[in-house]
């Protein structure tokens, strides 16, 4: 208690340095705050944007013509509903955003249109993730913004389909894509409609397969998707969009490195900082520390007095830049994540961890100059001053 007592009684007589430190310690934890937050708030953007890049695997029907799947976007041919969850249960094998979707071309009145069912997106046991395919409820249809145009449908209006009414909720903006002629409605009235219960000709995945192994190549990966497939789904045929795929990962790895990059970069800054400020002090000091080696303070005494005034700085600084930071981050995080902006959030658990890092970070940023303070010579000191 006693040291702590001369600690505080030498902040007292140096305020305006100690102030100086503190306000460089809380600068280099807010720093260090408003990257962290931020950090996580791009990763969040990053995924999100990702995700209108679509889904990058595609299993259709094992006999499938090529150049008619290619022309028309879609096969003819089906394949069982039930492959969907046994895709769904298979282990390791790492995907999200699981989808199912039964299409057909058709003629309404003289026009061709596309009537697309779709499955609600399954999710393997334990995940849990917001869907990022529109889903239909039964009864209920969207409409491809040509098939509006066309026929002039308004949201709320009704249209018949294969003998059987159904209320248009949505009618869809155009994409630039065959989605436009679409008719889309729940996979299992669809199926209904063309008499197809229980098939299906599509099932598509995002993110499978993007996590590829260093050296491995496209064939190798469609390959490995296509041994993992075989046995509980026989009937399909894997088609990886290794461009989708690739992209996405180049934009991670390019994310990550980037922060990687900078982190440290925001911790040594905010250690040198803190290292020059303490020094300087120590310098200014040369008097006040030859007096007290001369009369008889030992080095230990000299050492926790400039140590303790140090660790007394981390842990004021620390929430003190923890707090300053995160109001800084979420007032204009939210400008600049604007996909995610309600995600982005202050992480208490970091909060602890600087608590304990900061302290010990001063304490070793004032460990250099501490040490040579305490092995001058007081009567060389006290010559020189």
């Amino acid at each position: 208690m006693k040291i702590w007592r001369l600690v505080i009684k030498e902040i007292g007589y140096r305020k305006v340095n100690f102030l100086l430190s503190l306000m460089a310690v809380a600068a280099s934890v807010g720093l260090f705050t408003v990257f962290v937050t931020t950090g996580e708030g791009y990763r969040n953007e990053t995924r999100k944007i990702q995700l209108g890049m679509g889904q990058n695997l595609r299993i259709i029907p094992l006999e499938t013509r090529m150049d008619q799947f290619w022309s028309a976007g879609y096969s003819e041919l089906t394949m069982p509903e039930e492959y969907v969850y046994r895709f769904a249960a298979l282990d390791g094998y790492e995907y999200t955003h699981l989808t199912a979707t039964l299409q057909q071309a058709i003629d309404l009145k003289g026009r061709r249109i596309i009537l697309t069912g779709i499955l609600p997106e399954v999710m393997p046991p334990g995940r849990n993730q917001p869907p990022i395919m529109f889903s239909v409820e039964r009864g209920e249809v969207y409409v491809g913004s040509e098939v509006a145009r066309f026929f002039d449908i308004q949201e709320g209006q009704g249209i018949d389909l294969e003998g059987r009414s159904f209320r248009v909720t949505r009618a869809l903006s155009p994409t630039g894509s065959n989605d436009d002629i679409k008719v889309f409605g729940h996979l299992e009235d669809i199926q209904e409609l063309l008499g197809l219960e229980d098939r299906i000709n599509e099932i598509t995945a995002l993110e499978c397969l993007c996590l590829i192994e260093s050296g491995q190549t496209e064939l190798d990966a469609l390959a490995l998707a296509e041994a993992q497939l075989a046995e509980i789904l026989p009937e399909g045929k894997v088609l990886l969009l290794r461009g989708i795929a690739d992209v996405r990962e180049r934009q991670r790895a390019a994310m990550e490195g980037y922060l990687g990059l900078l982190t440290p970069l925001v911790i040594l800054i905010g250690g040198i900082s803190i290292g020059i400020l303490t020094m300087l002090n120590v310098r200014e000091r040369y008097e006040e520390i030859g007096i007290l080696r001369a009369i008889g303070r030992g080095s230990w005494s000299i050492a926790t007095l400039f140590l303790g005034r140090a660790l007394l700085m981390g842990v004021l600084g620390a929430p003190i830049g923890f707090f300053l930071g995160g109001l800084i981050a979420l007032h204009f995080g939210p400008q600049i994540f604007s996909l995610t902006s309600g995600a982005l959030r202050l992480n208490f658990a970091w909060l602890a961890l600087l608590i304990v890092l900061a302290p010990a970070f001063t304490a070793i940023a004032a460990f250099i100059p501490t040490a040579r303070a305490v092995n001058w010579d007081p009567l060389t000191t006290l010559r020189d001053s």
